[in-house]
């Protein structure tokens, strides 16, 4: 059997690696990832909202992709929502579904600095891992966060092996700095028996 682009996705290493993967993959992604029974993009959505009062309040899309998270974010009923991708491949799929109040593209290492106190709710939809954004996304996400933000995050199963990930987050909200309010496991990619952790932080 040959490999597929989801099976590379859990290997690829390097920006440049990863930035011709997604870009190659752009144009089959959505039926691919439907074809698994992704499911996380919905499971924050819903957690999300129900952690955050003002479905008005602008909500960043970190790692964006095609736009599903940005599909199930507005399925959600959230109505101001920014994207960010560093594939232009994705970016022209996700501009195309015309959900998105803005869409751009950003560097590997792009510090987001500019767009800090933006945003009353970050998402980060199965992009942090192997394969995808690294692990300092976390700070550099939380960072920009303005106090009372909400930060949600999915690690699927094969990130969660790592347990630097999840400490990573615990490390964020220590000494008070905020609090995580959701920390849920269930489906992922439901045809390959994959899941993920769901979290939703609250910044002080």
């Amino acid at each position: 059997m040959s490999e597929t682009f989801l099976d590379k996705a859990y290997a690829v290493q390097g920006a440049d690696a990863v930035r011709k993967l997604y870009d190659d993959w752009a144009a089959g992604y959505d039926a691919d990832l439907d074809e698994t029974g992704y499911a996380t993009p919905r499971r924050v959505a819903a957690v999300l909202r129900a952690e955050m009062a003002d479905p008005a309040a602008p909500v960043l899309d970190f790692g964006c992709g095609t736009g599903l998270s940005g599909a199930a974010l507005a399925a959600a009923g959230f109505t101001t929502i920014d994207g960010v991708d560093v594939s232009d491949g994705m970016l022209d799929q996700a501009r195309a579904k015309a959900l998105y109040r803005n869409v751009d593209l950003i560097g590997e290492a792009d510090s987001l600095t500019d767009r800090a106190g933006c945003y009353a709710g970050i998402v980060a939809i199965g992009v942090i891992g192997p394969g995808g954004a690294p692990a300092d996304v976390i700070e550099r996400l939380w960072a920009i966060l303005p106090s009372g933000g909400r930060f949600a995050v999915s690690f699927n199963d094969h990130t969660l092996r790592d347990p630097a990930f999840v400490a990573r987050l615990e490390a964020c909200v220590a000494n008070g700095a905020g609090r995580i309010l959701v920390r849920e496991h269930g489906d992922h990619l439901r045809g390959r028996g994959i899941g993920a952790t769901v979290f939703v932080l609250a910044k002080s």
